[in-house]
């Protein structure tokens, strides 16, 4: 038989549990502007009615429910739309880095612009083509010596400028580094904290939003991929306990590497492994990066990897084959290549000409430069910029001011191929086309287009994040109009369970006080 006192059991429960959902409520709304935080609710439950299912039931009419119970208080969130905004997150790190580096790598070289290395070519190429009109004027002389200075400081300006900011995003890389390291050893922890709650049957939620945005910011910087591991002997563990994450870093099309390189290892049967920290290897001689050690495995494959740190790292430059790749690297290659070729073969015609008035040739080179990094140290003859009379632009001995020939051969090597260059070996010329007008034409469109492609990409995938991002907000963020209206809902539910107190303690007054008063 059912106790008298059901109802008040039933009513209490009630109360209870809109009260923890008031609870939960009241968290969400408190932390609507918390980055990371998940929107949580609870799980209403039926009790077990009355009676309970067996052979000795009471013999009453059907079951009786006796009330309710908040069973769980879980997180609203959608690890599906989690992976799709990672993966968009990593190619965002990615073509940000590149897009950045090689955006400032267009503000240094300027083009086209009146300051480029185009404009003063041009000024060169004008004032030698004034030389071989006025060979006896000494102010187009000096103009020669001149612009040919502005060439050289030009050059120098590009390398020395381009070298900063290649130092500069090798001390990113390093910062990308550490902060990966940093953000592993987080997510380490509260793994831990994570794995000494779950087995006792609760669900840390907040451990859950923390570990989640430190994922989301480790996606940015390097590709993961995070697979929830519930070990074997986890206690009483719910079900829907997210267990403990197992983080490596796999390729841009998502496949793991082989053998898998785990940032973070955690296993069915020993729970929670290690960590693995990431060092970066770099060539002592050039600075360059080659290689990554993480854990006992070194990664060499930078073209594979995604994420801000491999777009640092394919900017600042790493050592693959024997050669140096990336873009500043190889942009500082092309401006050397560039530099030595031409300034070689303007020296050798300058040299085999004769100055103004001279009987003897003149065995003089223009340029003077460092062959080990000519871009950077390339300069005019001092000779040449004290005495511009110096300048060979006579083909023939004794000088005359009419003789032109040399300072033609000097103006027409703008158009000149570099295949027909006399001064280099077969394998200089094979590294170079066109002639240096062209040559130049062809690095800055190159530079153009990668920029614009990395800007595209960006703009892309940032649409992409953003999109999968408010899908996701649209499931886990919290509202503060739906959550309000919960408040109300929740409150009438309290306060109709303590109504339906006030209505079984009537009926037990009339039975205690009402009833067996007959004949009083």
């Amino acid at each position: 038989m059912r106790s008298t006192f059901m109802g008040l059991e039933t009513a209490r429960r009630g109360m209870f549990t809109q009260q923890s959902a008031l609870y939960t409520t009241g968290h969400n709304i408190s932390n609507a502007n918390t980055p990371g935080y998940t929107r949580q609710r609870i799980n209403f439950a039926q009790t077990e009615p009355y009676p309970g299912v067996g052979m000795n039931r009471p013999q009453i009419p059907g079951q009786m429910g006796t009330g309710v119970e908040a069973g769980t208080v879980q997180r609203i969130r959608e690890s599906f739309l989690d992976l799709q905004y990672r993966t968009e997150n990593t190619k965002m790190g990615y073509y940000g880095a590149m897009s950045e580096s090689l955006t400032k790598m267009e503000e240094i070289m300027n083009e086209p612009s009146e300051n480029g290395l185009h404009s003063t070519l041009e000024k060169f190429w004008n004032a030698l083509q004034d030389l071989s009109s006025h060979t006896e004027n000494t102010g187009a002389r000096d103009v020669v010596a001149a612009t040919g200075q502005m060439v050289a400081d030009t050059l120098n300006y590009y390398y020395n400028s381009l070298s900063r900011v290649q130092e500069d995003i090798g001390n990113q890389v390093d910062v990308k580094v550490d902060e990966i390291n940093a953000i592993v050893a987080q997510i380490d922890h509260l793994n831990k904290q994570i794995a000494s709650v779950e087995p006792h049957g609760y669900l840390p939620n907040d451990l859950y939003d923390e570990r989640d945005l430190l994922v989301d910011s480790l996606s940015q910087l390097v590709n993961v991929k995070v697979t929830s591991v519930v070990p074997n002997t986890y206690g009483d563990a719910k079900p829907m306990a997210a267990g403990l994450y197992n983080i490596e870093i796999v390729q841009k099309d998502g496949k793991s590497y082989n053998p898998p390189i785990s940032l973070i290892s955690a296993t069915k049967e020993s729970g929670i492994v290690g960590t693995n920290k990431v060092e970066l290897e770099k060539s002592e001689d050039s600075g360059l990066v080659t290689g990554l050690k993480i854990g006992s495995a070194s990664f060499t494959q930078f073209e594979t990897l995604s994420g801000e740190l491999s777009g640092l790292i394919n900017s600042y430059g790493y050592e693959a084959g024997g050669s140096a790749k990336g873009a500043y690297p190889e942009m500082l290659e092309k401006l050397n290549r560039m530099t030595s070729a031409f300034a070689k073969e303007f020296n050798e015609i300058h040299k085999n000409g004769y100055a103004l008035g001279a009987d003897a040739i003149s065995g003089l080179d223009f340029f003077q430069f460092d062959e080990g990094n000519p871009a950077q140290s390339i300069k005019v003859n001092q000779e040449l910029l004290d005495d511009s009379s110096k300048i060979a632009a006579a083909a023939e001995k004794g000088g005359a001011s009419g003789d032109n020939h040399n300072a033609q051969l000097l103006a027409d090597l703008r158009k000149k191929s570099f295949s027909d260059y006399t001064s280099l070996t077969d394998d200089e010329k094979s590294k170079l086309n066109g002639s240096i007008d062209s040559y130049y034409s062809g690095i800055i469109g190159r530079l153009g287009v990668d920029s614009q492609s990395a800007q595209k990409d960006l703009k892309n995938s940032a649409v992409l994040a953003d999109s999968v991002d408010r899908n996701r907000q649209s499931v886990s963020a919290v509202s503060l109009d739906e959550e309000m209206t919960n408040m109300i809902k929740f409150q009438h539910a309290y306060n109709a369970s303590a109504r339906n107190i006030t209505v079984v303690d009537e009926m037990l007054d009339k039975i205690i006080n009402g009833m067996g008063v007959v004949g009083r």
